[in-house]
């Protein structure tokens, strides 16, 4: 029987997890991203991701131009260093027409060449690589990992255990575990794109970009099935977290006169990636990072139209 009660408690403590993080009510600042159980300790966090990350190398093709891969660091640093990351990031680039980023556990940061040649300018890059570095500042990995770990033993054989109090520990392990993993894992996506939003603004970036990269790679998706496929399976963009998002600027991002934008170097690593992979494409030869600023949120980027500009408007509500 003692066996019995330490697996209901087990049970327990599992639902209660889910009811506190799921959904994520965050406030003004986004909620704390240390919330929520995790058995691991940060150096076996970083010991755990040390070792998928090295799987990823040996599977994958690892983008072996300096130029691109110091560009792609930096800026990643820039979010670090504006983040609640508590391990320092390695970042790596992989060459890979997919478009998709992922953060390992313990920091390991890696970008496909795709997903730099699909954004449309570094703020839109900054926006996906922040909201991957906020899935580590937040340990989403590993305290998914621990509620597994919860999982197995709640769903453990219960030889010992009749009656109607067997009956309901079953009852437990069957039905809260699989509705807790549902609901954290949309309440991890939702707390990632807050946080994520915040490394943005707090980096100097315009945080719309996030949105308007999302909504871009939504429409492209429908247009050509398939190419989006390995980010919107693992980062689902709802419409619904997308509307989340926008709140998240309108009500909790002060605005500010200006904003990054896009960076005359960001063209210019788009532009020596096409000529990596096709040497007859011409490179750019740009005049170092010129800044280009929104001053107002309804402003168009440089080089939009104003066919560009209208949707723009209407999710700011004018």
């Amino acid at each position: 029987m003692n066996r019995a009660w330490a697996i209901l408690a087990a049970g327990a403590l599992l639902a209660s997890a889910a009811a506190k993080e799921n959904p994520v009510r965050v406030s003004g600042d986004g909620g704390n991203p240390g919330n929520g159980i995790n058995v691991y300790s940060l150096e076996r966090e970083v010991e755990l991701g040390r070792k998928m990350a090295a799987d990823v190398e040996r599977q994958a093709r690892l983008l072996d131009d300096p130029v691109v891969v110091e560009y792609v660091n930096r800026i990643s640093q820039n979010l670090v260093r504006n983040s609640d990351a508590r391990v320092p990031f390695t970042v790596k680039v992989l060459d890979s027409h997919e478009i998709n980023a992922f953060a390992l556990p313990g920091g390991f940061l890696f970008v496909n060449t795709g997903m730099i040649m699909h954004a449309h300018s570094e703020a839109e890059l900054a926006g996906v690589l922040a909201h991957e570095i906020a899935h580590v500042a937040a340990r989403h990995g590993t305290k998914q990992a621990t509620r597994k770990e919860i999982v197995n033993y709640v769903s453990m054989p219960l030889v010992l255990v009749g009656g109607w109090f067997g009956y309901s520990v079953r009852q437990l392990a069957a039905l809260a575990v699989p509705m807790g993993f549902t609901q954290f894992t949309r309440g991890m996506e939702r707390q990632a794109d807050t946080l994520g939003l915040q490394y943005l603004y707090r980096s100097g970036y315009d945080p719309l970009a996030f949105v308007d990269f999302f909504e871009r790679m939504g429409s492209l998706e429908k247009s050509r099935p398939g190419l989006v496929i390995r980010m919107f399976s693992s980062h689902p963009m709802t419409a619904d977290r997308i509307r989340s998002a926008q709140k998240q600027i309108q009500r909790h991002l002060e605005p500010r006169a200006f904003y990054v934008v896009n960076t005359s170097e960001f063209d210019n690593i788009r532009a020596r990636l096409a000529q990596l992979e096709d040497p007859a494409v011409p490179r750019r030869r740009g005049d170092g990072p010129v800044l280009h600023h929104r001053v107002n949120r309804n402003d168009p980027a440089p080089g939009d139209t104003a066919e560009d500009a209208a949707p723009q408007q209407a999710k700011n509500g004018k």
